[in-house]
């Protein structure tokens, strides 16, 4: 009887530790984020119009079906013309994932009096519930800095006609993806702004050898109302982040903050790429001084010169690095980097997909996400 007993115990003891193996296996296979649930990558479409500009710059998700627009449409902006100058891409495409069609969304003139310098449609570009298209134009002559004019951001309606232009004192350069905050008739935008003081990539640093780091680049809110029936209307503006770096770089165009992300709690993250980190600036939607660079929350690591960014349903941040093919994810209230994922292996480019990525946005579901390869002019689906 009593060998029985130790023996019941014994097994018992076994299927226990069995038991907890197997919870402990399972709890550490299972992914800390989304990035390593993204398994397959599917080249969806060109990016390219009929006009022939290049270089895929924002990816917008069209939250509504508005004019010729669906929801879940994918918009697409081009900062490139025909001749691959940066700086003169006046075309934005969508994509209709119902029908894997791609059309032309909007195209202005190169030359938009209104405009200071022209146009060169950037990373800065957001979709509202009401229907607005708001984007960004960083502008140039030459396809470099040396002849970058100040820029402003356009409004276009739901069927792609420009309807307005917004300049000033307080506008060089919009260059970062917009954060945006969505009431309906009202909204807040968050843009950064990479062109004060900002000179040719011919002006070198003597020691370094490369162009002058200048600390100028700002982070602007522009406060909206929106008139039923009407064109937005810019009721505000205040400087929340200022002392950014920026650099001007031939191949690049510039290098500045360029991801924003906005949080639950309100606090704004930053890609600061020149510095190879992410920062945060709080009450960004209330706050009327500026938070200059704000808190540092991850710094070098995975990144590599971090670009755009978005924050998952989850609340991690995924960031798409400039210096190689990487999208990095990370948890904004730890700082920890916890994955770092290949969208784009591409050998040709040393390291692999140097210079590649730029723009991001999720998919409708939060499970992929979209982003494009500006040397393929194409526009990429990352899914589970």
């Amino acid at each position: 009887m009593t060998s029985r007993l130790s023996l019941a115990k014994s097994i018992k003891r076994l299927l226990a530790a069995a038991l907890t193996l197997l919870m402990f296996s399972a709890q550490a296979a299972e992914p800390q984020g989304m990035l390593e649930t993204i398994h397959k990558h599917k080249t969806l479409a060109s990016t390219s119009p009929d006009n022939g500009d290049l270089n895929p710059y924002a990816v917008v998700v069209a939250p509504v079906s508005s004019g010729v627009i669906e929801q879940g449409d994918v918009l697409v902006d081009n900062f490139n013309n025909i001749s691959n100058l940066q700086g003169t891409g006046t075309t934005i495409v969508y994509y209709r994932p119902s029908t894997k069609e791609t059309k032309l969304f909007a195209k202005v003139a190169q030359n938009l009096k209104d405009c200071p310098g022209g146009v060169g449609l950037s990373t800065a570009m957001t979709m509202l519930k009401s229907g607005w298209v708001i984007v960004g134009s960083t502008p140039s002559k030459d396809g470099t800095t040396k002849t970058k004019g100040d820029g402003c951001l356009l409004v276009f309606n739901s069927n792609g006609q420009h309807v307005a232009t917004w300049a000033g004192p307080t506008i060089n350069a919009p260059w970062g993806n917009m954060a945006t905050i969505d009431r309906g008739d009202s909204a807040v935008l968050f843009i950064s702004m990479a062109g004060f003081g900002l000179q040719g990539p011919e002006v070198v640093d003597p020691a370094t050898r490369y162009p002058i780091i200048t600390h100028q680049a700002t982070v602007l809110r522009l406060e909206l109302t929106i008139p039923e029936g009407q064109a937005p209307v810019l009721q505000s503006q205040t400087v929340i982040g200022d002392g950014f770096a920026q650099r001007p770089d031939r191949d690049n165009f510039l290098f500045g903050p360029t991801g924003l992300a906005l949080g639950a709690d309100d606090t704004l993250y930053v890609t600061n790429g020149i510095a190879n980190e992410i920062t945060a600036i709080p009450n960004a939607s209330t706050r009327t001084d500026s938070a200059q660079t704000g808190r540092l929350v991850t710094k070098d690591g995975l990144l590599g010169w971090p670009l755009a960014m978005v924050m998952t349903p989850a609340g991690h941040l995924i960031v798409a690095n400039g210096k190689n093919g990487q999208a990095v994810e990370i948890n904004p209230i730890t700082g920890k980097q916890i994955y770092a994922h290949w969208l784009d292996s591409n050998q040709a480019q040393s390291p692999p997909g140097n210079g590649d990525l730029f723009g991001l946005a999720l998919t409708p579901d939060g499970k992929g996400i979209y982003y494009v390869e500006d040397d393929m002019n194409t526009l990429v689906l990352g899914a589970p």
